[in-house]
């Protein structure tokens, strides 16, 4: 009776594990599909941020070509304008080259054949030569400054001897004659381009022209 007592006891202590969730089938299912589910989601969550990180790659792939695109079209148009500019500038000074010449021959102006020179030396595609260019025209300048009658032991002298006031068009003289001053006491250590020696060039011709010095 003890026995029978005793093993009814224990069949009692089995029913909370028998009860239990551990027994359940739908527990075991319900934790299978929430591991399922969280690792989709985790997997989900990393495919789409290499595919937004693989979207900002390729844009900025495209935005990279797109202006290196544009650099590259800004230099070549840059150039051709540079080359066109050569050229108009070149055809100007054959042209004046030639009118001048005929000029010097006909009226003997010198000043005609000298600038003539200069702008066949500022066409040049040597550094050497609108060096040269700008070094002629700072001479006429001096020389034209001497007929109008300004005194100084040099060209720098004698622009300081000039009333800007009554001769306004002489003020621009002193940038061109700064440049021309570098490229005489610095020699080839000093470097211009071709652009900047045709701006110091234009000085000196609408200096000239003001005076009908050519």
């Amino acid at each position: 009776m003890d026995a029978i007592n005793s093993f009814n006891s224990g069949s009692v202590s089995l029913d909370p594990i028998l009860n239990s969730s551990l027994s359940n089938p739908d527990y075991f299912f319900n934790k299978i599909m929430t591991f399922f589910r969280s690792s989709f989601e985790t997997i989900n969550f990393i495919l789409v941020g290499n595919v937004l990180n693989a979207i900002f790659f390729i844009l900025a792939i495209i935005f990279l070509f797109v202006i290196c695109y544009s650099a590259i079209r800004v230099l070549e148009l840059r150039k051709k304008e540079h080359e066109y500019l050569h050229h108009e500038i070149e055809e100007y000074a054959h042209k004046y080259s030639e009118r001048a010449a005929k000029d010097a021959a006909k009226n003997g102006t010198a000043q005609s054949v000298r600038w003539g020179t200069v702008l066949e030396h500022i066409s040049s595609t040597s550094q050497a030569d609108w060096k040269l260019a700008i070094m002629d025209a700072d001479s006429m300048l001096e020389e034209l400054l001497d007929q109008l009658g300004f005194q100084g032991e040099n060209l720098g002298d004698k622009l300081k001897s000039v009333d800007m006031e009554k001769y306004s068009s002489l003020k621009p003289a002193w940038d061109a004659h700064i440049i021309r001053n570098k490229i005489a006491h610095e020699g080839i250590q000093f470097e211009i381009s071709q652009r900047e020696a045709e701006r110091v060039i234009s000085i000196y011709e609408q200096i000239f022209k003001d005076f009908r010095y050519i």
